[in-house]
């Protein structure tokens, strides 16, 4: 058998923050994870996103990661990023029209990992 990629995993400094904004995504996480040393959200096509409490300060710095969600259309970019910033997060580049055929805007989650935004441009 050949090993296969299955879970991606974060060290969060706080759990609850980091639950509370990828729920904001739609990610179904269970509801007592909030208070547990880590919890797990199934994603599509089977693999898991997976949180971990950090027992010391997660690195930091740029190029640590980069997750990236596609939207259902441009309008859906705008409106998860105004969503995800009234609700705290911090953003790092407004919605906008890219040069390549997408709307694309980027957030900070709370443990300062870039979150992009994404869905093709009309026609």
């Amino acid at each position: 058998m050949t090993p296969r990629f299955d879970a991606l995993g974060l060290a969060v400094a706080d759990m609850a923050a980091s639950l509370a904004f990828y729920r904001l995504l739609g990610l179904d996480i269970p509801a007592g994870a909030d208070t547990q040393p880590h919890a797990e959200a199934a994603l599509p096509g089977g693999l898991r996103l997976m949180w971990d409490a950090a027992e010391t300060p997660p690195p930091s710095g740029p190029g640590r990661m980069a997750l990236a969600f596609l939207c259902d259309g441009p309008a859906e970019v705008d409106a998860t990023y105004a969503k995800l910033t009234e609700a705290g997060a911090r953003g790092s580049k407004e919605p906008w029209d890219a040069f390549w055929g997408q709307r694309y805007a980027t957030v900070l989650d709370p443990d300062g990992n870039q979150v992009d935004l994404f869905a093709p441009l009309p026609g």
